[in-house]
């Protein structure tokens, strides 16, 4: 009796992917377009920050912002009402976007905005977002202090893949479990070379370092 052949379909699928996402980052490159990918769990406080953030930024960057959800356009009202271009992206009860669902979020914000800085925010889920390369310049990651500071011994392909981490909700960490030190030692184990910013979203702490962060990170990218 032959035996069944077993074909890797998961490798060939992230091989395929990845190869898109370096195209579309090339693409981006010579269009002087910076994306960024921002992760999270649900309720850490994705959009809320990245109000904060536009606040910062919008007189000196054109931004747009793409929001991945599975269903609703309640994301993208909120980011329009910031004073941004906002569009929807519903991923049909996906639970992450890939680089092809990426472009194609991207080709209708080009023609309904001219913009510099293009954020994704991506579905809520720790698991799923960080396996598939979006083509991404750069890959960001909210933890809020409610979830715990061992979230990246957890979810270790999360922060491995973030070149930066937003330690969001610290005005409530003496009433949580939450050791920050221990949260920076664990992230470090994952990834020694990501940028830990704590902040607080809701009262603007520390964002102003975050803003400072992706200035420089968009001006680098396109000089």
């Amino acid at each position: 009796m032959d035996r069944v052949k077993i074909i890797e379909v998961k490798q060939s699928v992230f091989a395929n992917n990845d190869q898109r996402a370096d195209q579309l980052r090339q693409e981006l490159k010579q269009q002087g377009i910076f994306l960024l990918n921002l992760m999270s769990a649900p309720g850490s406080g994705k959009t809320t920050t990245l109000k904060r953030t536009v606040e910062l930024l919008r007189d000196e960057l054109k931004i747009g912002v793409m929001e991945a959800d599975i269903d609703s356009d309640v994301d993208a009202k909120a980011m329009a009402e910031a004073g941004v271009k906002a569009i929807q992206l519903h991923t049909g009860g996906m639970c992450h976007l890939d680089a092809d669902m990426t472009r194609q979020g991207l080709d209708v914000l080009a023609k309904e905005a001219k913009v510099e800085l293009a954020i994704l925010e991506n579905v809520g889920n720790l698991v799923c977002p960080a396996e598939f390369d979006t083509g991404a310049v750069k890959n960001a990651a909210i933890l809020s202090v409610p979830e715990g500071d061992d979230k990246p011994l957890k979810y270790p392909l999360m922060f491995q893949v973030c070149d930066v981490v937003l330690i969001n909700k610290i005005d409530v960490a003496p009433y949580f479990d939450f050791d920050l030190e221990k949260c920076r030692e664990y992230i470090r184990m994952r990834n020694p070379n990501a940028r830990v910013i704590p902040i607080c979203a809701k009262t603007g702490e520390g964002v102003e370092l975050w803003a400072a962060w992706l200035r420089e990170q968009v001006s680098a990218w396109r000089s």
